[in-house]
């Protein structure tokens, strides 16, 4: 499994999880949730919570969708991606996109 890094991630991918962390930091402190509690109530540690709050991309997508739930923001994580709101998506029938993707074999493999 790859490891994602600052250097791999596609720049408008980067600064979404900046901001992300920035505005999760800016949430926490708006509660008064100190990092202490926070960590404690999303069981993960402090050095987590301190990535989280960067942006890191090596934060399981679990990570941050526990402390956003944690803030009482969580649902907006459903509508990231939202079928609806997809422009490209909807230009798409996405009645007749297939149901498998099939990757062409390599030529000199036998099944």
């Amino acid at each position: 499994m790859k490891s994602y890094s600052i250097n791999t991630l596609p720049r408008a991918a980067r600064q979404a999880l900046i901001k992300l962390g920035e505005d999760i930091t800016i949430a926490r402190k708006k509660r008064r949730i100190s990092t202490i509690s926070m960590a404690e109530r999303a069981f993960i540690s402090r050095g987590t919570l301190y990535k989280v709050e960067r942006g890191e991309p090596t934060v399981s997508m679990g990570v941050y969708a526990t402390v956003l739930a944690i803030l009482g923001l969580v649902e907006g994580l459903g509508q990231v991606a939202d079928r609806r709101d997809d422009i490209l998506g909807l230009d798409i029938e996405e009645g007749r996109l297939p149901k498998n993707i099939v990757p062409p074999r390599r030529k000199g493999k036998r099944s």
